[in-house]
């Protein structure tokens, strides 16, 4: 979502904002030395172990691992999406928003006001219109109440071919419901209602805005269940049904459960599970996936037990792959034959049904059961071709523990050696993701951590003189450089940030970001040890050392001859 807004204004907006103020007004804040400290907002701890930097402008938790600049604070703390954070930050700073949205921003918010207007209709056709009986028969039917179907303003589309169309025919142009997903235009120009003799649930987006609606069929009508199509302001593969209902009940979440349906997610909360929400009638995304992580680090996908939910199980795993950073868990529920969460909670209650969640599958363990069922383990052909399987899966995965244990798991059931798997696995990232960063293991490293405490040691850097060093990671190392020479307004680690949002090297470098020297930062001279370090790896690479090397490893493996043994005493002396 991030390209919506152009860099340029990112860049102003995160300069204009202080992230210490933006923090300190929700969490309290101390100063500890150059930084400031908090207890998490994102996880229980008793000592303190966020952090704020305001000269990285940067936050980061020890303790779980949470971090960002102002506007992933705001996304994260407020579960705001990436625009609304946008916006309310540009509103706090003063500033205009500006809009590249294929709808203006006034015809924009004149369609959604559309949008909620028409819910306000169908709440009012379940309370009035003759026909309603059936509706409330049917709402009563699936066990709900008032309260529940008052919380998620669930409403009734009266048949016929126009009500909505009617009831708004004045003062608005129809062209508009069309547009809002409300009505249908016929090839001759004539309108008709979309929904119609149906049950109808809101959509509600993070900011509790009406901005779609799906319908439930109470006749023979097809499709049973009908979705808004997509909007100017509804994206299905973006939202989540329930989602802002769980958000209004609980600040935070031990996990949240995704399930298939809108009846699912409307029979959970009447049990008092309220942290339930739908895709809608899509596979779950990795847009959907980022989000519900982005409010709790367990989630945990409740699918039926027949085909149909197993595949969309399988489709939730290879999406959700990339995104399991440490931290990040995802587990399978899988529901008996002609169960599904709607039933199964009228039929057995909370604590039976929740009881059901902790015997969900994790991910690794469903990830293997599912692929060992398709082969024979017992032979070697058979682990050959699950190492086959697996590989792809693993290829998907951020470097973390969490894919090193992956990896040792199937080393572990194929027999294969962790290193030989590991050499046919493609290289994320020559640099580190876990919790304890040590970039003094490579040069590279280094000079990317001491390049995000001071963007301006960029200016010092000729890049043409490290042009096919084959080091590790030395690409984003110039191609950081480069980035801060041509941009020299960046001056700080957020505002370089923003550049790798919601990527893998994103959450690299956020790590790197973290990193502060062992001595006192106030007499510290990141200067010298940048040009220090890139001295270093200029020598590592070059041609007498590359030279030594392959002569030092060709001695391990067979006899050198005396021109060799020669060349590699002159090399030695030159190291």
């Amino acid at each position: 979502m991030a390209n919506r807004i152009s860099q340029d204004f990112l860049d102003q907006l995160l300069s204009r904002v202080d992230l210490v103020e933006v923090v300190d007004a929700r969490v309290p804040l101390r100063k500890t030395g150059r930084e400031y400290s908090a207890c998490c907002p994102f996880h229980a701890e008793k000592t303190p172990s966020f952090t704020v930097s305001p000269v990285k402008q940067f936050y980061h938790c020890f303790g779980c691992g949470a971090h960002g600049n102002a506007i992933g604070f705001l996304m994260a703390y407020e579960h705001l999406g990436f625009m609304d954070a946008v916006e309310e930050l540009a509103r706090s700073a003063g500033l205009e928003l500006p809009c590249a949205m294929d709808t203006k921003p006034d015809q924009q918010k004149d369609l959604i006001t559309l949008v909620e207007q028409a819910a306000h209709f169908f709440r009012r056709q379940l309370r009035e219109h003759p026909a309603r009986q059936k509706a409330i028969d049917y709402l009563r039917g699936r066990g709900l109440n008032g309260e529940i179907v008052h919380t998620f303003g669930i409403g009734y589309a009266p048949p016929g071919w126009d009500s909505l169309c009617k009831a708004f025919e004045k003062g608005i142009d129809p062209k508009d419901l069309v547009t809002a997903g409300l009505a249908i235009e016929r090839d001759n120009g004539e309108r008709y209602d979309r929904f119609r003799d149906r049950i109808v649930f809101p959509i509600r987006d993070r900011r509790g805005r009406t901005i779609a609606f799906g319908g439930r069929a109470l006749g023979d009508a097809t499709p049973k269940y009908l979705n808004s199509p997509e909007t100017p302001f509804f994206h299905k593969g973006r939202e989540l049904y329930g989602l802002y209902e769980a958000r209004m009940s609980e600040r935070q979440f031990q996990h949240l459960l995704v399930v298939e349906g809108y009846m699912d997610v409307v029979a959970l909360a009447q049990y008092g599970i309220r942290y339930a929400v739908a895709t809608l009638g899509t596979a779950t995304t990795p847009e959907h996936l980022e989000c519900l992580f982005r409010v709790s680090k367990d989630i945990i996908f409740c699918f039926d037990g027949d085909r149909a939910g197993r595949e969309a199980a399988w489709r939730a795993l290879e999406n959700g792959l990339p995104l399991l950073r440490d931290g990040r868990q995802a587990a399978f529920l899988f529901l008996p034959d002609g169960e599904d969460p709607d039933t199964l909670v009228r039929k057995e209650g909370r604590e039976a049904f929740e009881r059901r969640l902790t015997q969900a599958l994790p991910l690794s363990d469903y990830l293997f059961e599912h692929l060992t069922a398709k082969v024979n383990m017992h032979s070697i052909d058979g682990r050959a071709r699950l190492a086959e399987k697996v590989r792809p899966l693993l290829d998907r995965l951020p470097d973390s523990l969490y894919r090193d244990m992956l990896i040792q798991r199937l080393a572990d059931m194929t027999g294969v050696d962790k290193q030989h798997i590991e050499k046919h696995l493609t290289v994320h990232a020559a640099l580190p993701t876990g919790h304890a960063v040590n970039p003094m293991r490579s040069p590279v490293r280094l000079a990317i951590a001491l390049l995000l405490n001071r963007t301006d040691l960029a200016q010092h850097v000729d890049v043409r003189r490290f042009q096919g060093i084959p080091a590790a990671g030395l690409p984003l190392l110039l191609e950081l450089i480069e980035l801060l020479q041509t941009h020299p307004h960046i001056t700080s680690a957020a505002l370089l940030l923003t550049r790798y949002e919601d990527t893998e090297t994103g959450h690299i470098l956020a790590r790197l970001a973290q990193w502060k020297p062992e001595s006192a930062e106030d007499c510290y001279d990141y200067e010298a040890e940048f040009l220090a370090t890139l001295e270093q790896l200029e020598k590592r690479y070059s041609p007498e050392k590359q030279l030594l090397d392959t002569a030092i490893q060709k001695g391990r493996l067979e006899k050198l001859s005396v021109e060799e043994r020669n060349l590699l005493r002159t090399l030695s002396r030159m190291k």
